[in-house]
């Protein structure tokens, strides 16, 4: 599950430097207004691969999910707020 988003993630920022390279390497010297619009473009792809990456998948272990341990759930459950300690014991 997380070698696919390592992957995709992978690909795009090597497309965004890729991008960069071309740009400034090959392109500028045809065009200078498209090299900085392929820097714009490339700008933009770094927040997308960190959205990419950080995407959960259907079958991805979420950090709320139960963990099978009842003692621990019950204490994260406690320390999230969604379940009230227990009252302490009587005198």
């Amino acid at each position: 599950m997380y070698t696919r988003r390592r992957r995709r993630y992978f690909l795009l920022m090597g497309g965004c430097i890729g991008l960069f390279v071309s740009a400034w390497a090959f392109v500028r010297l045809w065009s200078v207004p498209a090299a900085i619009g392929m820097c714009v473009v490339a700008a933009v792809i770094p927040p997308v691969a960190a959205i990419v990456a950080n995407r959960r998948g259907p079958d991805d272990r979420w950090w709320d999910d139960p963990s099978g341990d009842p003692k621990s759930d019950e204490w994260w459950q406690e320390l999230d707020g969604r379940k009230k300690p227990p009252p302490p014991p009587p005198k």
